[in-house]
């Protein structure tokens, strides 16, 4: 999963923001600094804002400077939208496992899910899991 952010240079910084994510924006004294910082400002609002259950506008803007999202909160945005309207006790009970368990696993804060738990999940969902190192 990636947002791109768009670096611009003012004066003696370069300021970094995400145009799907207009909450997120920051700064640093060179190009590589504001993008390490962008980085961690996105993650760091993307699992506040999943951990909230506030909505995330999805990744669209395709300009700029592309940021992979860390790999936990990627996986808690993606099960949430798999989950679309149903509630967590639904799936809970669909996967055989207590409402508490499966909210933890939206939550990027708190969730640790095995390969073996997220296969389970791509299969009640009529999904497969694709897992690549880069």
């Amino acid at each position: 999963m990636l947002y791109h952010c768009v670096i611009e240079q003012e004066g003696d910084e370069y300021i970094a923001q995400f145009p799907d994510m207009p909450n997120v924006v920051t700064g640093g004294f060179s190009y590589a600094e504001a993008l390490r910082l962008a980085k961690e400002a996105l993650d760091g609002v993307l699992a506040s804002e999943v951990a909230h259950g506030s909505p995330v506008p999805p990744p669209s803007f395709q300009g700029g400077h592309p940021v992979p999202v860390a790999s936990h909160i990627a996986v808690a945005l993606q099960l949430r939208d798999l989950r679309g309207e149903k509630s967590q006790t639904e799936i809970a009970r669909k996967l055989g496992l207590t409402y508490q368990a499966y909210q933890r696993l939206e939550n990027p804060q708190r969730a640790n899910p095995t390969l073996k738990t997220l296969e389970k999940i791509a299969g009640a969902f009529g999904k497969e899991l694709s897992v690549t190192i880069r």
